[in-house]
């Protein structure tokens, strides 16, 4: 393992003078392929979520008071009490080196190191550990050609193999090609823009399932709440969400 290490590094130090990277944030030089497009000063800078934070406990989002351990499970922000799913965390803010990778990940696919060291550890903590199978959120056919890709299914397929746990880039499906949620959307209007767009077209692939849903960016949660839907009504058990990252407030 250490040789392994050393001779990564070792790697890194060669990379980065025959092929030095700017950080897309300070233009720093990026000192390792693993960080991606940041510098790790702005890694240090960025919100990362521990786990130890007080959040609703259904959607994640930032609390400005705090609960003992014990209590966690009863903090609620009730601006998510209509969302369809059972939990949704998120690695860290939506700021800095995450929003730097997740916007990179948008038209290139590739995802450093760091990303998926992150999205595995949000995964292993109570109660995203309960998941049985790794569903990424769907872009509808005409927009992955366009793409060329998928980036939740990146993401998904990523964990899916750190965490030795089943992925399914079958089951859920996008029926509809919805406009893309618009700046100044509030909650309500972005719901009505993805309401119906998924499908399962292979119930008993997640019937009974905890399914860990998986997307690049938690906002309102409107997209996750249909896939959701569409998911517990196919007869799944429970839905947990997962995404790179969220705002401290939307």
């Amino acid at each position: 393992m250490r040789i392994t290490h050393s001779a990564s590094l070792c790697y890194d130090s060669i990379l980065s003078l025959v092929y030095p990277q700017s950080c897309v944030i300070c233009c720093g030089s990026v000192e390792s392929r693993a960080l991606g497009v940041a510098c790790s000063k702005c890694w240090r800078e960025t919100r990362i979520f521990s786990g130890r934070e007080t959040v609703c406990w259904k959607c994640g989002l930032q609390s400005s008071g705090s609960a003992p351990e014990q209590r966690r499970e009863e903090v609620r922000c009730h601006r998510c009490d209509e969302l369809e799913f059972t939990v949704a965390r998120a690695c860290g803010v939506y700021e800095g080196a995450l929003r730097a990778s997740v916007l990179t990940l948008k038209h290139q696919p590739d995802i450093c190191g760091r990303l998926i060291d992150l999205l595995v550890a949000t995964q292993a903590r109570h109660p995203l550990n309960k998941a049985t199978v790794i569903i990424p959120v769907p872009l509808h056919t005409d927009r992955e050609k366009a793409r060329g890709f998928n980036q939740a299914a990146l993401l998904a397929h990523k964990l899916a193999d750190a965490s030795r746990l089943p992925f399914d880039n079958v089951s859920l499906t996008r029926t509809s090609h919805t406009e893309r949620h618009r700046a100044g959307m509030d909650a309500t209007d972005r719901r009505k823009t993805v309401d119906k767009a998924f499908q399962v077209v292979h119930p008993a692939l997640v019937r009974g399932e905890s399914v860990l849903l998986v997307d690049d960016v938690f906002t309102t949660g409107a997209t996750v709440s249909s896939c959701a839907t569409a998911l517990l009504d196919a007869g799944a058990a429970e839905v947990f969400v997962l995404t790179v990252a969220r705002p401290m407030y939307f």
